[in-house]
This record gives structure tokens, sequence and C-alpha cells, in this order.
């Protein structure tokens, strides 16, 4: 009987564990993986800071999918195949130990992301699955009904005529009976030209634009306070409903930390439609509010009455931020609580709950910067990754229209899509 031929678009996450997928399923299928770069798990390779953020902690499928901007009533199904603990006993069962942070995010034990890498090699020896580099998918084609091929310019019947022709830069074309194309973000070319084809299958691609990024500010008095970290803070796009809440990193260039990139991820659109310019607002102290706090400052005064304010803060923010607000708000470090002016208090506290942050570009890492847009859900099988519009070819990862906050979401859409696909390819071809 002949064997079947797989072939997966992309040598990412997403690529890697579909395939793998695959091949556990049907050990005697021929799967091969495209990387048109020279690079292969480039992201896995980075993410976390070279540890690999894999997944995160999150076992309740109803928290997981509010973590996803786009795509949270389109991965309801899919998580419910495979999500966090099948990821977690995927890897342990291939040699990998998980760990959790205090915020969630998991790492494998050896906190090195070769450890993933040096798992996802294992399995391609393991079942000889073709890693090929520096192919580019240039054209993927359907082959008619009446399997022809054209050889010599002549038209001959071919009784072993697979689903798929696909077309390669500078290299002889390659078929296959199943695709899964995994090819990550879309956003560093034109992919109503760089995927023609896919539009021509009718496909519709939104719009990439930037996900998870960093603000930078046209405001150069607070970068003088560049390394200062507060543990928690909430964020704010101004004119946007979405606030974020967490670590705060102060840079040289504006404001980072996880919070931030969460914000990013959730005001992707709206920050893209005003070119990144615009204003945050972020509280430095996120357990009260403007009104709150006003209340609570008739205990500050009462207690700390005879302290000298810059010696005395009550909110554990760092010394240096805390001596920029203050004199910020026109107070001299010296002055003592009781003696502080109620215009002075109320700009203070202004300045706790509501400090207003011009805002001028943005800033991406490398490999690690996550799109939003891609392949328009309405033409995917949730269940399957399969096309609508095309049977047999799948969809895995950063390709759809799909991404998360920060904290391993997008690792875990790559692994459960992958999976799903696989499951799906893995079915729908006769043995």
């Amino acid at each position: 009987m002949e064997k079947k031929k797989i072939v997966v678009v992309g040598g990412g996450a997403a690529g890697f564990f579909c395939a793998i997928q695959i091949a556990e399923l049907h050990p005697d299928w021929e799967v091969i993986i495209l990387e048109k770069s020279n690079k292969i798990l480039a992201k896995v390779k980075v993410s976390g800071g070279g540890r690999c953020n894999v997944t995160h902690a999150c076992p309740d499928i109803e928290m997981l999918l509010k973590k996803y901007p786009r795509g949270e009533r389109f991965l309801k199904k899919a998580f419910y195949e495979f999500a966090t603990k099948n990821t977690i006993q995927w890897f342990a069962n291939n040699g990998v130990e998980l760990h959790t942070e205090k915020d969630g995010r998991m790492f494998p034990t050896t906190n090195s992301s070769d450890t993933i890498i040096d798992c996802f090699l294992r399995k391609v020896h393991q079942y000889k699955i073709q890693v090929l580099t520096q192919h580019e998918v240039v054209d993927i084609k359907n082959n008619d009904s009446h399997h022809h091929a054209l050889v010599e310019n002549k038209i001959i019947e071919s009784k072993r005529q697979k689903a798929f022709l696909i077309q390669l830069q500078g290299r002889a074309d390659m078929q296959a009976d199943a695709i899964c194309l995994a090819t990550g973000g879309m956003l560093r070319s034109d992919p109503n030209n760089k995927f023609k084809w896919l539009i021509n299958f009718g496909h519709n691609i939104v719009d990439p634009v930037p996900s998870l990024f960093t603000f930078n500010s046209s405001e150069k008095k607070i970068t003088t306070l560049m390394g200062v970290a507060v543990d928690k803070a909430s964020i704010q796009w101004k004119g946007n409903k979405n606030i974020e809440t967490g670590p705060l990193l102060i840079t040289h260039w504006g404001i980072s930390g996880p919070a931030a990139i969460k914000l990013s991820a959730w005001c992707a659109r709206a920050m893209a439609e005003t070119n990144y310019e615009g204003a945050i607002i972020i509280n430095w102290t996120p357990s009260f509010n403007e009104a709150t706090l006003k209340m609570e400052w008739i205990n500050f005064r009462m207690d700390f009455g005879k302290r000298e304010m810059g010696s005395k803060n009550p909110f554990d923010l760092p010394q240096r931020l805390w001596h920029f607000l203050i004199q910020e708000a026109g107070i001299a470090a010296n002055t003592k609580w009781a003696d502080l002016k109620s215009a002075n208090q109320q700009q203070l506290i202004q300045l706790l709950t509501r400090y207003t942050l011009d805002i001028k570009g943005k800033t991406t890492f490398k490999e690690e910067f996550v799109t939003c847009g891609g392949v328009d859900l309405k033409d995917i099988d949730a269940q399957t990754m399969e096309s609508k519009l095309m049977p047999g070819l799948h969809f895995a990862g950063e390709m759809m229209d799909v991404d998360g906050i920060t904290g391993g979401f997008n690792f875990q859409h790559a692994w459960t899509s992958g999976w799903l696909a696989a499951q799906h390819i893995g079915q729908i071809l006769p043995a």
C-alpha cells in the first residue's frame, strides 16, 4: 500500500508538535517539516529569556479562555480536547518535567529552552521525520480529481498523484496527501502577496498588527527612573476599558513589565489605529482608587503626622518612585504629613491613582513578538483545525487569528492546535 506523505509548513513550535503527533499516530507515514529559514524552533529558543515558557498553570478551561484577546470562542472546543494538563502530561511522558513559578508560568525544571528543543529533536529522530530548512513554499495547488500530471509538457495519467502540489523557491515541487500550515505570525511580510494562493482558496487574512510589546514614552522625566520596578500596579490605555494589573518596569524608553505587555495584547488593534500614539493611565496603588485613597489619607495624616513625607512611604513603593511623585506634586521631601496642604494632597492622590503618561511608539523584542491577525477563523473548523474551504489543508499556531497574553498562553495554543490538526489528519486519510 502506498505510504502517506504529510507536509508541515513551518519549523516552529506548532509545526514540530503537529509533525510529531502525526508520526506518533502513524509511524509508517512520511512526515516532512519545511522551514524557509536556516533556523528551527527560534521562538522556543528565546522564549522566557531562554528558559521557554511552555504553558501556564491554568487547569480551568473557562479561565484559560479569558487569556486570549482574539480566539476565545474559537478555542473553547479545542481546549476541552487538549489543554494545559495534556501538555504537562505529554512532556512528562517524553522526559521533560515542568515547574510552576508564583505567577503561574511553567518552565522545564532545567530552566533551559534547550530541554524542549532536545525533546523535539529526539522525537524527530525517533520517527525519522524529515526537517528541511531553507525550503520556502511559494505556492500550493490542489490537484484536480482527474489525477493528471504535467511531464515534459505533456499531460499524462498519474494514479499516484497526491492531493496537493507544493511549489518551492528554487527547488523541485513536492506532493502531499495532507498539509498543515504553521508558519507563525504574518507581520514580517505582506500576507496578501505572500499567501496569495491561500486567498485563491477563498481564505481571508485578517490584517496583522503587533501584539505583546512595551510602550515608548515621549516624556523624559519618567525615564530618569529607569530600572525602577513596581511589584503591583494597574495600567490602562486611555479611552479603552481594559485594565491590567501586575509588575511594571520603568525603562530608558518608557514602560515595560508583564502588566504593560498584557495590556498591549488587549489593545493591539486600538493602539495600531492611533499609530501607537496616545496615553496610558497608571495606578501605582491598585488597591485604591482616587476616592478610596482620599478616605484612607485621613488615617495616614493621623498615623504619620509628625513624620517627614520623604522618609515615610505607606505604599511600599520604590523610594525613588515615591520621591519622584511627591516632587511632581510640588511637595518638599521634609514636609510633615500633618502639614500637607490640601491642594498638594489632591495632586499626589491623582498622581498615585491616575498617573497619565504620553506614549509615542512601541518596542518589540525580535523573535518573541506575537502577531494579532492572521487567517480568519470563520473558515477554519475549530474542532479539527481543517480548512472549511479546502479539505486536507490544516492550520496550527500563530498563523491563525488567535493570540494570547504573555505567560505561556501562545505556546499552549500552538500545542493545542498542532495536536488537533494531527489527530484529524491521522483520521481522514485511509490507512
